[in-house]
């Protein structure tokens, strides 16, 4: 993969083009054709099908008008998108399934498109299908949305030596031919989707909001080795959501994630403009990628997450403390995760699957992760199969020089500091009210994991109203000293993955009126990336000897 340099928020085409010029005077200078014949050979390649696009591909953005830039502009690849045609093509090649979340805008339709268009220019015998839940999403000649009227659009901008004698006369409704080759993209609607022949690849658009999925589940079954199911979240009681949380689905690599921070056309800027913009539950589902957007008594609600994004950086304060990690071990197929971090700041989470090992194996690769990221100690959950974790920290420690202390976090277990307040989001000058009734841990929480979640979510929340202070110009640090809040590193790859996880734990209260945790609200898999971070925060115990990493609280 090489992606372009490229400055995508502030774009200037010209450069583009000139190159493009370049490239194609150099390919028509030629007498031979020799020249075209090897291009023509490369792009041909699954390795090629991204440059091909790259190199040559067009796109139209009506917004840009309003900017003063053309809106016909060059279809440039980010890094997620060269990762995106990557991981189709892989699927199609091992003759598996696959599921794309994304956030809004993201241009995953365009280059479900246009490899599809490219893939049929160069391969002979295709048939690649289409689906959505409305025709008129999948082929209008007036409709810039429909995914046909971008291919259209795709194989007419390309130049003439690309195009393959192809011509809008070979593009019928619903259709689009490929002479030279014999190949063809097909398109169909509603509850017909999967009803046509056999297909090489099968695209479900917006594949979360189809009506009737279960019929389309049976069809398409006999139809294709590889469909693809493109789609902003719509809770969880879908095909689209179950697929997504597959835990078998996980582990074979079938799921990618375009989440809005993997696009390097939006910033911080663009996200605040979305929370004016949007509702609430829409912001959450379609740009934060939340399953759980309507769910009720979330946690730690998205917009908290997204202001602790870089907040060291945004309220401009130094990260102090030592580093240490926090441990989430696999559980019935789910993915093992170890966060990262320096005081107050997750540097990272880092997930792999677990099947197919034991305990031990993983905890091997923990050790391995704190002896790369210089880290002497870590928390692990300790319930369910994370109760092997100790004899193996012990046995691995055993041919070690440089120990590394593994210290048990047991949610099913009893609170810590039972006597003390809970942990709030009230500012810490604040003062208390005469007569205010002052509620205990022992008195509020059901179990270490309600208290773990409710601390996580009140630094998020701290946070949130201390950004909110620093951009109204107010003191923010006498309200919210540093080591009382939470940041999160933009830069830590799965980002995106932890994101909507944070904000998928609900809670509801026991008969006897103390909070508790449902990590699951509806089904679906444990937010293990989430769970690490939660960990790593959850109230300290007494628990042989004081942890060293505790000294930066107050």
């Amino acid at each position: 993969m090489t992606p372009t340099p490229f400055d995508f928020r502030n774009p200037d085409y010209r450069e583009v083009f000139a190159q493009r010029a370049e490239r194609l005077q150099w390919l028509r200078d030629d007498p031979t054709g020799e020249r075209l014949t090897n291009v023509r050979a490369f792009y041909a390649t699954n390795e090629g099908i991204a440059h091909f696009i790259n190199d040559w591909g067009m796109t139209f953005d009506p917004r840009n008008a309003d900017v003063g830039l053309p809106t016909i502009i060059p279809l440039i690849l980010f890094p997620k998108q060269w990762e995106f045609i990557a991981w189709s093509l892989d699927l199609w090649r091992r003759r598996e399934p696959g599921a794309a979340e994304k956030s809004r805008d993201f241009g995953l339709s365009w280059l479900a498109v246009a490899m599809s268009a490219s893939l049929c220019l160069f391969r002979e015998g295709l048939q690649i299908g289409f689906g959505s839940r409305k025709e008129e999403y999948v082929d209008s000649t007036k409709s810039p949305k429909a995914l046909f009227w971008k291919g259209r659009q795709f194989l007419s901008l390309l130049p003439a030596e690309f195009r393959n004698g192809w011509s809008l006369k070979d593009a019928a409704h619903m259709r689009i031919d490929f002479p030279a080759t014999g190949s063809v993209m097909t398109g169909e609607a509603g509850d017909n989707i999967g009803r046509g022949d056999r297909a090489s690849i099968y695209w479900t658009d917006e594949d979360a909001h189809l009506e009737r999925p279960q019929l389309i589940e049976a069809s398409l079954s006999q139809t294709t080795n590889c469909r693809i199911r493109i789609s902003t979240p719509k809770g969880r009681a879908n095909p689209f959501a179950i697929k997504r949380h597959d835990p078998e689905w996980i582990a074979r690599g079938r799921i990618f994630t375009a989440h809005w921070r993997d696009d390097p056309r939006k910033d911080d800027e663009w996200y605040e403009r979305q929370q004016r913009d949007l509702d609430s539950i829409t912001l959450a589902q379609e740009v934060d990628l939340s399953y759980d957007a309507s769910a009720v008594g979330i946690v730690i609600p998205q917009a908290w997450v997204q202001s602790c994004i870089d907040l060291h950086k945004k309220l401009g304060f130094e990260v102090r403390g030592a580093r240490v990690g926090a441990y989430d071990p696999a559980d019935e197929g789910d993915a093992c995760a170890f966060a990262d971090a320096t005081g107050v700041l997750v540097n990272s989470v880092t997930s792999w699957s677990g099947k197919g090992s034991d305990t031990l194996a993983s905890t091997q690769k923990v050790f391995a992760l704190c002896d790369v990221l210089g880290i002497d100690e870590f928390d692990y959950d300790s319930d369910g199969l994370g109760a092997g974790v100790r004899g193996d920290a012990r046995s691995i420690n055993e041919g070690r020089k440089l120990k590394i202390d593994a210290r048990a976090y047991r949610g099913s277990g009893a609170v810590a500091n039972p006597d003390k307040p809970i942990p709030d989001a009230a500012p810490r000058n604040e003062k208390k009210l005469p007569g205010e009734v002052v509620r205990l841990n022992a008195d509020y929480f059901e179990n270490a994991k309600a208290q773990a979640w409710f601390e996580t979510r009140a630094r998020f929340q701290r946070g949130h109203r201390a950004l909110q202070m620093h951009l109204r110009g107010e003191d923010w640090r006498t309200a919210y000293p540093p080591d009382d809040l939470i940041s999160l590193n933009s830069a830590m790859p799965e980002l995106g993955a932890l994101c909507p996880q944070l904000s998928q734990a609900t809670f509801t209260q026991s008969k006897a009126g103390k909070m508790m945790i449902d990590k699951t609200p509806d089904g679906g898999q444990s937010p293990n990336h989430a769970d690490s971070v939660v960990i790593r925060y959850a109230p300290a115990r007494k628990r042989g000897k004081a942890y060293k990493w505790d000294a930066w609280r107050t």
